[in-house]
């Protein structure tokens, strides 16, 4: 009785969807026509309508450039320029906060800066200078 019932349902269900498909294909053979005639404007405004929705993916990373990346490689060339106008005499403070005057260049990018009352040495590197607070006599 149980399969009976499972049975049935499952034709009924069978011939609902053979009835569908049959439908849409009867529907399409008749709408063939029209989709011949839509067919010469449809290229076109898929085109249009893939370009349009390109353009807030464009524009967002246009005002990245613009807002982010432009001014972080304008201030990273006037630090690299701050940084090779150092000599010898300058007083400068570290990205540590440790603040000298420059008292020697090795290499073209260690320097010597000597600190305090004591006058300590301290040799650091020229990636690690944050600011120039004086310009030099020379």
């Amino acid at each position: 009785m149980f399969l009976s019932k499972i049975f049935t349902a499952l034709s009924i269900l069978l011939d609902s969807a053979v009835d569908n498909v049959d439908s849409y294909l009867n529907g399409t053979a008749a709408n063939a026509t029209d989709a011949a005639a839509s067919a010469a404007t449809q290229p076109t405004a898929n085109i249009w309508t893939t370009l349009l929705s390109f353009i807030p993916f464009v524009l967002v990373i246009v005002a990245f450039y613009f807002f982010l990346i432009r001014p972080q490689r304008k201030q990273e060339k006037e630090t690299q320029k701050m940084r090779n106008s150092i000599e010898i005499g300058d007083q400068i403070t570290t990205i540590g906060g440790i603040t000298g005057i420059v008292r020697q260049i090795k290499d073209d990018d260690t320097y010597i800066i000597e600190t305090g009352a004591d006058k300590n040495r301290i040799s650091i590197k020229k990636w690690a200078i944050q600011s120039k607070d004086t310009i030099s006599d020379s």
